[in-house]
């Protein structure tokens, strides 16, 4: 799991009278990553880039129309049905006919949208003159009369009118927002005299219609014709809807063939090639070479040669160097001395070797980058820290089942894909929230899983762990900070030690030490020397208290001594030393020990965060009554009725409330109180996912990531075809 895959190069030299076949036999293995050819061969051996064989062109227009024609359709791949065979005489006259039709239709559905599109114009353009109130032909048509018709201020507009020397009279009526301008022009005036006199004023004009009737009348009208338009387009869209349904199986089919051809006649623009030989080269799974190679000789028989060139392992510098000895095949040589040439220096594609219930985190490495060939994999130890951390940031049972839930649907509604991994990793994050909440004794923030199991059952006094909430249990606050910092050293000591061991694997001893071992020195001697007695009383007492024997957490811990103290701090100094000699620019980075370490402490600061929300929803719904004073004081919510000050609750005196609760105050309080009981666990429920899915994300990828992981790698796509639609049988 920590490694991907191992990989092997090969590659595959023949004739070309059988490269047909070879690309054939190929392309049905699935296995066979291929490398671009990259002409290095060109100018020594005389190999060029592949040509496509014949047949590519054809295909590749085919299939842009077939896509065109999904397009146009909407057809959908949730629509198909079984498999079928599409041979060479399906797709001619058959594709033929249907872009013809669809074409057609098409084009008179796009005429009739732009005529709607021209209607919905005119309306709107048509708006003005209905606030105008003036019908439409008494707007144009005179020879002694220029009319302008527009919006703007009146006054300023009448004001230029009567400022105009080529108007003699006008008149001016308006709407509310829309005005129409007569004007009389003097005897010599333009034809543009009253347009003329408005430059410059705040007045838009309007288009006059050349139109009659009523601006209402001519509204209705063209309504009229929209509802005609809209009747034909839906007609035109129903006979599409009709091929949709009719033919939407066959496109399928027919793409997906015609994907498949073209991968296969575009298949030699990635070979080398002479007048009369090929060669291919590529990755496959290591433990798959017999398959690989058997199914070619089965296929082409002794046309062909296969030769694994080199199993892809880790060198000292980092590199994985592919060569091969290229010898004749069928009638050409591959090389023209048969000495050992390289096509490519490409890095091996990468196979995550992730199953089962680990998979699904692949997601989360991906978000960051996929690993490459040289590095450990961490989704294994995302699998194990990621939902841990988001389960004990939450802890309740009730929002664990909820999250359980909805990655139970996610991951078993979807077939693959983003979505189905991400219904895996929501899965196992609900899980461990319902596990912590049993061992809180919660859900959702009641505690009902203390009282009728951990006491009622088990006849403990109270749950294993707890939140620290109020002010009795206030002391597990603090002890949930301890926690977080020791989890922050373990989890970003196997970040560093991930690290030592590429390096050491990689580069050798001395550079693992001096980049790797460095950190892994200056982090537990800065931490030793911190819980230890070194520091004197400077360490919060917490820290030294919560693993003790007679601590929360009994472990018998109760830091180290003073000798051990200053041994780790010794540690850390060398740590440094060993850095500066290394880089000497990364010794400004001396305090990321502290304060790597120190980012953990959001665990417990989200998990009070969430608990404390939690608690305030239940707080204002049902209320909250407390016994005992001071640190003793226990805080109960008010869930059957709500007890006062005086009464006697489970053998202990009730010394407050701290509010009565909604449902405890009338009809109208219990509706209230149901509004704010969703809403506001359906809030906290929601701020689950963006603070503690995303404070837990944020550790994985900056505590933990940035110690080891480049990422980088190549995706493992081998050539070939995963048919859905069609079937060869």
């Amino acid at each position: 799991m920590l490694r991907p895959e191992q990989m092997s190069k090969v590659s595959v030299t023949g004739s070309k009278g059988v490269m047909p076949e070879v690309i054939e036999a190929t392309h049905d293995l699935r296995l066979l990553h291929v490398t671009e050819y990259d002409g290095s061969w060109r100018e020594e051996f005389g190999f060029e880039t592949g040509t496509p064989i014949e047949g590519a062109e054809s295909a590749s227009d085919k299939l842009v129309t077939i896509r065109s024609l999904k397009s146009i359709l909407g057809v959908e791949e949730t629509e198909a049905g079984r498999q079928r065979i599409v041979p060479d005489d399906a797709l001619e006259e058959p594709l033929e006919e249907i872009r013809t039709e669809v074409n057609e239709l098409d084009d008179r559905r796009s005429e009739l949208r732009s005529r709607l599109d021209d209607i919905d114009e005119e309306v709107d353009a048509m708006e003005p003159f209905v606030d105008l109130g003036i019908d439409l032909d008494l707007l144009s048509g005179y020879e002694s009369l220029q009319v302008v018709v527009g919006q703007g201020k009146v006054e300023t507009v009448e004001r230029a009118v009567v400022d105009a020397d080529d108007i003699n009279a006008y008149e001016i009526f308006s709407g509310e927002r829309t005005h129409a301008i007569f004007g009389r022009p003097t005897e010599d005036a333009s034809e543009t005299a009253l347009v003329d006199a408005l430059v410059g004023t705040d007045f838009a004009t309007l288009e006059i219609p050349d139109a009659e009737g009523s601006p209402e009348d001519y509204i209705q009208d063209l309504q009229q014709q929209k509802r005609e338009l809209e009747s034909k387009l839906n007609t035109v869209e129903s006979e599409l809807n009709d091929i949709a349904v009719e033919e939407g199986e066959f496109l399928l089919a027919a793409e997906e063939r015609l994907a498949i051809d073209v991968q296969k006649t575009e298949a030699p623009l990635s070979f080398a090639t002479t007048e009369n030989a090929f060669v291919a080269e590529g990755w496959i799974p290591t433990e798959r070479y017999n398959e690989f190679a058997t199914g070619l000789k089965d296929a082409v028989g002794e046309h062909v040669d296969v030769e694994e060139i080199e199993r892809a392992e880790f060198s000292r510098d980092g590199h994985d160097h592919a060569r091969e000895e290229v010898a004749e095949s069928g009638s050409a040589a591959a090389a023209t001395d048969g000495g050992t040439v390289s096509m490519s220096s490409d890095d091996p594609p990468v196979v995550q070797k992730n199953g089962g219930a680990v998979e699904p985190f692949e997601l989360l490495v991906q978000a960051v980058n996929r690993p490459n060939y040289y590095e450990f994999d961490p989704t294994i130890i995302l699998f194990l820290t990621f939902p841990t951390f988001f389960g004990f940031m939450i802890g309740d049972f009730g929002y664990g089942v909820i999250y359980t839930a909805i990655g139970f649907f996610l991951y078993s509604k979807f077939d693959d894909g983003a979505l189905k991994s991400m219904g895996g990793v929501t899965l196992a994050a609900g899980l461990f929230t319902t596990l912590f909440g049993i061992l809180y004794g919660e859900i959702f923030g009641f505690h009902l899983i203390t009282q009728y199991f951990w006491e009622g059952m088990l006849g403990l006094s109270h749950p294993p762990i707890e939140k620290g909430l109020s002010p009795a249990t206030a002391e597990w606050a603090l002890g949930w900070l301890t926690v977080s910092v020791v989890v922050g050293i373990i989890h970003v000591n196997v970040g560093y030690i991930f690290d030592f061991v590429e390096s050491y694997e990689l580069h050798g001893a001395k550079e693992a030490v001096l980049e790797s071992g460095s950190w892994i020195l200056m982090l537990n001697g800065l931490w030793i020397w911190i819980f230890s007695d070194a520091l004197g009383g400077v360490p919060p007492e917490f820290l030294f208290t919560t693993f003790a024997a007679d601590g929360l957490i009994p472990l018998g811990f109760s830091g180290f001594s003073f000798t051990v103290g200053w041994v780790g701090f010794g540690m850390y100094i060398l740590g440094a030393v060993l850095l500066g000699m290394a880089e000497l620019a990364e010794l400004v980075e001396f305090a990321a020990p502290l304060s790597n370490v120190l980012s953990y402490t959001r665990l417990g600061a989200v998990l009070i965060a969430k608990a404390s929300m939690a608690f305030a929803v239940n707080l204002l719904v049902f209320g909250v009554f407390v016994t005992g004073e001071g640190s003793e004081a226990e805080w109960h919510f008010g869930l059957g009725h709500m007890y006062h000050v005086g009464d006697m609750y489970h053998g202990h005196e009730v010394t407050e409330v701290m509010f009565g609760g909604l449902f405890h105050s009338g009809a109208a309080g219990v509706v209230g109180g149901l509004l704010v009981l969703v809403v506001g666990h359906l809030v906290v429920l929601a701020l689950g996912v963006t603070s503690a899915g995303l404070q837990a994300v944020r550790l994985e990828y900056v505590e933990f990531f940035n110690k080891f992981f480049e990422g980088g790698g190549r995706e493992y796509m081998p050539f070939g075809y995963d048919r859905e639609f069609t079937t060869e049988d």
